[in-house]
């Protein structure tokens, strides 16, 4: 099985920018209604223009946009992860930290849609 998640956003073009620049990933698509963004070959995350209609209760008005998701990326590379989200200049709301409990350093902020997205090394990488 493979997680492919697929999330909607206001402007597909827009939001396929931030992540390529956010993650390193590849546009495999392209356009203002989808976009698959890929790396090393492999499905990363797909983005949907939210007022495209072939997919009905995609999203749901009166449900806030990304409620309960985290979109959480590990990264080999956490302090140049954390420059590229500091050029980004996303609302942060976690700044860079340990997470005692998975000994993993992880900074917390906010995509142009608002979605909570999460970068942290791996598991057991921020020692004592």
């Amino acid at each position: 099985m493979k997680v492919e998640p697929l999330i909607s956003v206001r402007d597909v073009e827009a939001s396929s920018l931030f992540y390529q620049t956010l993650l390193g990933c590849e546009s495999a698509h392209g356009g203002d209604e989808y976009e698959m963004l890929t790396h090393e070959g492999k499905l990363l995350l797909q983005l949907h223009c939210r007022n495209a209609l072939e997919h009905p209760g995609m999203c749901a008005s009166e449900i806030p946009v990304g409620n309960g998701v985290i979109l959480w990326f590990r990264t080999d590379n956490f302090e140049e992860s954390v420059s590229k989200v500091r050029k980004l200049d996303p609302e942060i709301v976690a700044e860079p930290h340990v997470n005692q409990n998975a000994r993993q350093h992880e900074i917390w902020f906010r995509d142009p849609d608002g979605y909570l997205v999460v970068i942290s090394d791996n598991i057991g990488d921020a020692r004592d």
